[in-house]
């Protein structure tokens, strides 16, 4: 938590180094960064959350009530989502869609914790498309065979070229997405908090955080999940 105590870095909202290894990669310095830091509480949270949950659950109700109801709530509303576009095969990918779905609505909404969101940093969320390529890329070999790459040079072979970036275009499209709509709300918070320090502090734009934070970070964790289910689908 250092950087949540260093002003400058709250204000900035910058990716900044927090801790410098004492060994190189590659020939370049290995930093710890805010994204890291993020990262980790997230993960820390969820895993705690999740041990909770499953503790709760072990003493579940006939009736639920309480938290039970609202988990029970959470639950079938990923189902319905999974079973509108999966189908039949939700049951095979609802443990993913699921886990990415928790993992970027806690970093798209960990600004309310005074974070620097881990998703407006694009190796992030790359590596979250990376997930999805592999997943839809596993699927339509394993589906498909060797139609998998025939299927490159329907319906006509002149579109190879085409397809073949479509295909990589998937990925990169909705790891940019999410990451460019993550990053233009912390700048636009950056922008607000070190243009208007004195006033920042007296008045706290909960209208910005709203937006930016709550209605943003849902619709775009949302939109990456769904994404992702129709990739997968399209290999089945």
């Amino acid at each position: 938590m250092l950087f949540l105590a260093d002003n400058s870095l709250a204000e900035s909202f910058m990716i900044r180094g927090i801790y410098k290894m004492p060994f190189k990669f590659l020939g370049g310095d290995v930093w710890i960064t805010t994204t890291a830091v993020s990262s980790w509480i997230i993960t820390i949270i969820l895993l705690i959350f999740g041990i909770y949950v499953g503790s709760k659950f072990k003493n579940a109700k006939d009736i639920p009530s309480g938290f039970q109801n609202f988990i029970e709530m959470a639950i079938e509303a990923l189902n319905g989502m999974a079973d509108s576009i999966l189908g039949e095969n939700k049951y095979r990918f609802i443990n993913y869609i699921g886990t990415i779905f928790l993992f970027i609505l806690t970093s798209n909404l960990s600004g309310f914790m005074g974070m620097r969101a881990p998703t407006a940093d694009y190796g992030v969320t790359f590596c979250l498309g990376l997930f999805t390529f592999a997943i839809v890329q596993f699927q339509g070999i394993k589906n498909n065979g060797i139609g998998h790459f025939t299927g490159l040079f329907k319906p006509i072979p002149v579109l190879f070229p085409i397809n073949l970036i479509g295909e990589f275009a998937n990925p990169i499209s909705i790891s940019l997405r999410l990451f460019a709509n993550l990053l233009s709300g912390v700048i636009m918070l950056g922008l607000w908090y070190g243009m208007t320090p004195i006033f920042a502090q007296i008045a706290v734009p909960s209208f910005l955080h709203a937006y930016l934070d709550l209605f943003s970070g849902c619709i775009q964790t949302y939109v990456f999940c769904m994404l992702t289910m129709v990739y997968v689908n399209d290999k089945l």
